[in-house]
């Protein structure tokens, strides 16, 4: 008679203070390598300038993305459970006040990389956005059973990058992409927490 092996998830789940560090290890590790590679660069780090119009532009495209993203969420099975499963690994062990820190963390780190310093480099075209954007989504592929999630997290660094490329600010993405995190984490936080009463 075999001896039946127990089944196994891929990924243990995490703890909070395991998801609080590598967040913010993920946040220092990729503002080292903007750091890095702007020192070898003639590139210039895109602008952040302030202005109410930016950060009402940023504010627009984060409701928009947040907003397709339920909608891709909603009729796409493969990227509901490929993300339920991204969010249950990073989410589920945070309190709510964490969310902050989910929104800010890779809202700036990323985009500083990605858009801030990578972008303007390949150039502030399609290609550049394209190119960019991919690098962004395999940055939120935990396995390769994520490619769904990998396909959309491309598609919202394509609007980041082009919001970055039209406006010519860094802070419009800076601020999408914060309110994106901050909005989606708290959704999902709340939703799961209501699944449970």
């Amino acid at each position: 008679m075999a001896e039946q092996i127990p089944d196994t998830p891929e990924m243990q789940p995490l703890t909070r203070i395991q998801v609080l560090i590598a967040m913010g290890v993920t946040a220092v590790v990729l503002l080292v390598v903007s750091k890095v590679w702007l020192h070898f660069s003639a590139v210039p780090l895109l602008a952040v300038r302030f202005s109410v119009q930016s950060l009402l532009q940023g504010i627009g495209l984060g409701i928009g993305i947040s907003v397709a993203s339920a909608i891709v969420y909603r009729i796409w099975a493969e990227y509901r459970r490929s993300a339920n499963e991204y969010l249950t690994l990073v989410i589920k062990p945070l309190l709510l006040p964490d969310i902050l820190w989910l929104g800010l963390l890779p809202g700036l780190s990323e985009e500083l990389l990605f858009r801030g310093v990578m972008l303007p480099e390949i150039g502030l075209d399609f290609v550049g956005v394209l190119l960019s954007s991919l690098c962004f989504g395999v940055l939120h592929m935990s396995n390769l059973k994520q490619w769904s999630y990998v396909v959309w997290a491309s598609i919202v660094g394509i609007a980041l990058g082009m919001s970055a490329v039209w406006t010519e600010n860094l802070l419009v993405p800076i601020v999408a992409h914060v309110l994106t995190n901050l909005i989606s984490g708290a959704f999902w936080k709340l939703s799961d927490r209501a699944s449970k009463i």
